[in-house]
Formats: C-alpha cells, sequence, structure tokens
C-alpha cells in the first residue's frame, strides 16, 4: 500500500475517530462525572482530552511508514 493511500485512509479514519472520542467523552461526562467535585471533573476531563492522543500516534506512525523500495 502506497503512502498516499494510507494517508487517505489514515485522515478519514483520524476525522471519524475524533469526533465519536469526543462525542462519547462528552456522554460519559455527562452522564457519570456531572455531579461530581470540580476536581474529579478537571481530573476526568483533563484524562479524556489527551487520552485520544495514543492512539493518534499510533495511526501517524503508520501513515507516515515510507513506501517499500523495489529493486
Amino acid at each position: 500500500m502506497s503512502q498516499n493511500i494510507r494517508k487517505l485512509i489514515g485522515t478519514t479514519v483520524m476525522a471519524i475517530f475524533v469526533i465519536v472520542y469526543a462525542l462519547l467523552a462528552m456522554l460519559l461526562g455527562a452522564t457519570f462525572v456531572s455531579n461530581a467535585s470540580t476536581l474529579v471533573q478537571t481530573i476526568f476531563y483533563g484524562i479524556a482530552g489527551l487520552a485520544w492522543i495514543f492512539p493518534a500516534g499510533l495511526l501517524i506512525r503508520w501513515m507516515a511508514k515510507p513506501d517499500p523500495e523495489f529493486q
């Protein structure tokens, strides 16, 4: 698979993932954390706000993999 195709697929997957992840994080926050203390809410939203970076990094690493060279 060429790098251009990986970038197209990765960009599409990343956009969908971020939208779905944000909606799920908001849903979980509104359902379980809305009545908690400010400290608990801050910790939850801090972790939820940064947790998407790890799967995104893996996807970006896959997208940036160089094309195999033919000999």
